[in-house]
């Protein structure tokens, strides 16, 4: 398996932009490549005041191939502009 980990971070003055369309438009690309959300969630408790995300994200994929597809994907490209112009994302690919 393989695990899409993300973290968002928002700007007070800014707010979230269109990162809540992005958010309505990904969930059924990324199920339509195969990914399960595990974790979709802005109810986030930092322990540390070196990472305080407002929202964490955890995808499940049976393969890596799998999640590349659906980030390579043309329907991906479309919106994801609408994230990277509202927040700060980190994300990070486990194997596991």
């Amino acid at each position: 398996m393989v695990y899409f980990i993300v973290t968002i971070y928002t700007d007070k003055k800014q707010g979230r932009g269109s990162y809540d369309e992005y958010i309505q438009e990904v969930r059924p690309l990324v199920e339509a490549y195969g990914g399960t959300y595990i974790v979709r969630s802005d109810n986030v408790m930092p322990l540390d005041e070196r990472w305080k995300p407002a929202r964490v994200i955890v995808i499940e994929w049976e393969s890596r191939r799998d999640l590349e597809r659906c980030l390579k994907s043309e329907a991906y490209k479309k919106i994801v502009s609408k994230r990277e112009n509202s927040v700060d994302s980190r994300a990070v690919i486990v194997e596991g």
